[in-house]
């Protein structure tokens, strides 16, 4: 007999709807490889194509297909049905989001929040043109690799109790993402991102749960990011002027 399992997912088009409600699909479930976003392809092309979701990549790298499965945040492509058969599959968009449509959230603010940390190398003085290449030393690369790692799947986010209630906190990732930078050996930028995250709904509005770490799909850790920010913030105010970086 053919194994079945049992999806059920959120609906909910604000133009028609007053509330999100769940719609419950059964779907063969044949294949051990399958995982929650093949589910809702397969939903997608053969039972209800009116379905609404976010995915590209389907190999973890893309970040694009983050939901909440079951109550926790996952990437769809890495979330494997057999882990969860016989009992129902639960997807609903991820949490603290503005929902646009379905299972598909509202990314504005998270993009304003990343560009606000400044996500690129700044240079007060660069190397003259021919002089060759800001070299670095695996050590050096070791400082940020890990945070480097983002993938901007706002899983983070979703599991975090402090954005939950204040939608005004900059968040894991971005925090993450300016330690990133202010920890490569080739940036001069700590100065321009210090007024943005030191600011009282950055860093200090963190409560330090650590739910974002546990989330992440590549082993980023922004619960230590921010509370080594959070260190190196108190040492430049505590530190002479000339002291500082």
């Amino acid at each position: 007999m053919e194994k079945k399992i049992t999806i059920q997912a959120t609906r909910f088009d604000p133009e028609k709807d007053r509330a999100p409600r769940l719609q419950t699909y059964e779907i063969p479930f044949s294949d051990q490889s399958m995982v929650v976003l093949d589910a809702l392809n397969y939903i997608k092309a053969h039972v209800d194509g009116s379905l609404s979701y976010r995915w590209s990549c389907r190999m973890g790298i893309c970040g694009s297909c983050g939901m909440m499965v079951n109550g926790t945040p996952k990437l769809t492509c890495n979330a494997f049905v057999r882990d969860y058969w016989p009992r129902p599959i639960v997807v609903n968009p991820l949490s603290n989001f503005p929902v646009v449509r379905d299972l598909v959230i509202d990314i504005e603010d998270f993009m304003r929040k990343l560009k606000s940390i400044k996500p690129w190398i700044i240079r007060k003085q660069d190397l003259p043109l021919g002089a060759g290449e800001h070299r670095q030393t695996t050590a050096q690369i070791d400082d940020f690799r890990q945070f480097s790692q983002c993938i901007n799947c706002m899983l983070c986010y979703a599991a975090c109790p402090v954005y939950g209630l204040n939608d005004e906190f900059l968040g894991p990732a971005a925090i993450a993402l300016a330690r990133r930078y202010n920890l490569d050996s080739r940036d001069q930028g700590t100065r321009e991102r210090l007024p943005v995250i030191a600011h009282s709904e950055g860093i200090w509005e963190c409560s330090f749960v650590g739910e974002c770490s546990v989330v992440c799909p590549k082993g980023v850790d922004p619960a230590k990011a921010i509370q080594q920010t959070k260190l190196d913030t108190t040492m430049r105010f505590v530190l002479p002027y000339g002291n500082r970086e």
